[in-house]
C-alpha cells in the first residue's frame, strides 16, 4: 500500500499488447520539471518568433520604403541627366553663338575702324563698338554724305572749268550729276531748308539750300520741281525735289554743292563718304576742323548715354 502511494504506473497499449511502466514520485517531479522547462522554452521560442515576426514585418516595410525611395532617386537621376544634357546643349549653342558673335564683332570693328585689345571682354568690346558706330552714324546723318540721286554719274567735277553754256573759265563750285528730267533728288543730311525757289541772276534756276549742323550746307540747282518750303525740317534721304534744266543749263542734270561756313568744298569726297569708307573725307578735305568736330559729336553721344540728364532728353527728342 505504501509502495503504491509513491509509485505511478503508466500503461501504453496498441493493437497487439499493453505495456506497463512504473514511475516513482521523484521521477514524476523530474518529468514535470522537464515538461515545465520544455514549456518555458517553447513559450520563449514563441515569444522570440513573434518578436522576430514583428521585426521582419518592420524590415519589410522599411525595404518597401527603400525601394520606393530608390525608384524616386532613379527617376530624379534620370531627370537630372536629361536636364544636364539640355543645359549642355544650351551651353554648346551659346558657345557657338558667342563664337559667331565674336566673328561678327571683329568684322564690325574692322568696318568702323577700331582695334580694341584682345584681352578686352566681349561685352566691353560691344559697348565700344556700339558707341563708335553710333558716333559715326550721327556724323553721317548730321554732315552731308552719300549721293543726292539714287544712281549718279559725275559729268563735271569740282574746280576750274570752261562753262558749257557761256564758255567762260571760272570755278565750278560743285559737281554736275547726270540725271534725266524729273529724277528724284534727296537730302544728303538732316537739316532745315533755308531757300527753296527760283534763284534769279545766279544761273542756278530752281534751287534748294539746306542748312545742316556744324556749319555745313548743301545746294541743289537746275531743278524742275521743288517739294519743300523754307523753314521745313528734312531728314537725310528725304525727297526734296526733282532734277531738271532750269537756269543756265544746256541739258537736264543736277548741280550739287557742299559748303562749310559758306566756303564751297569738293562734294566728291562727301558723296563717297560712308560707314565703310569713314576716313576718306577726313583725309581728302583739310579745310574742316575734323578733330574738334568729332570731339563735339562724341560728347553728345556721351550725353545721350545718360538718359536722366535734360540734355539727353533734348538730344533724344531731336534725334527722333
Amino acid at each position: 500500500m505504501n509502495f503504491m502511494r509513491h509509485h505511478y504506473q503508466i500503461t501504453v497499449t496498441d493493437c497487439h499488447r499493453a505495456r506497463h511502466y512504473t514511475l516513482t514520485q521523484l521521477m514524476r517531479r523530474a518529468a514535470l520539471a522537464a515538461g515545465g522547462v520544455i514549456g518555458a522554452v517553447f513559450l520563449g521560442c514563441l515569444l522570440v518568433i513573434y518578436a522576430l515576426s514583428g521585426r521582419v514585418e518592420k524590415l519589410d516595410g522599411n525595404l518597401a520604403d527603400l525601394d520606393e525611395r530608390n525608384t524616386s532617386i532613379q527617376q530624379e537621376n534620370e531627370r537630372l541627366i536629361a536636364r544636364q544634357a539640355q543645359l549642355r546643349g544650351r551651353v554648346e549653342a551659346r558657345a557657338s553663338e558667342l563664337i559667331a558673335l565674336s566673328d561678327d564683332l571683329e568684322q564690325l570693328e574692322s568696318i568702323i575702324g577700331i582695334d580694341p585689345p584682345a584681352s578686352l571682354p566681349v561685352a566691353e568690346r560691344m559697348s565700344v563698338a556700339s558707341h563708335t558706330a553710333f558716333e559715326k552714324r550721327l556724323m553721317l546723318a548730321s554732315i552731308p554724305s552719300g549721293y543726292p540721286l539714287e544712281q549718279a554719274t559725275i559729268t563735271s567735277s569740282f574746280g576750274m572749268r570752261d562753262h558749257p553754256v557761256d564758255e567762260e573759265t571760272r570755278l565750278h563750285g560743285g559737281v554736275d550729276l547726270r540725271a534725266s528730267m524729273g529724277t528724284e533728288v534727296k537730302a544728303t543730311a538732316d537739316g532745315v531748308v533755308e531757300y527753296a525757289g527760283k534763284n534769279a541772276g545766279s544761273g542756278m534756276g530752281n534751287m534748294i539750300k539746306i542748312v545742316h549742323n556744324y556749319g555745313f550746307s548743301t545746294v541743289f540747282a537746275h531743278l524742275s520741281d521743288i517739294d519743300v518750303e523754307i523753314g521745313q525740317y528734312v531728314s537725310q534721304g528725304k525727297p526734296i525735289g526733282r532734277s531738271g534744266n532750269s537756269g543756265l543749263s544746256e541739258a537736264p542734270h543736277l548741280h550739287y554743292e557742299v559748303r562749310y561756313l559758306e566756303r564751297r568744298l569738293d562734294p566728291g569726297s562727301f558723296m563717297d563718304w560712308s560707314f565703310e569708307r569713314y576716313q576718306t573725307v577726313f583725309e581728302q578735305e583739310e579745310r574742316v576742323q575734323w578733330q574738334s568736330l568729332a570731339r563735339t559729336v562724341r560728347s553728345k553721344v556721351r550725353i545721350m548715354d545718360r538718359p536722366s540728364s535734360p540734355q539727353a532728353a533734348t538730344l533724344s527728342a531731336i534725334s527722333r
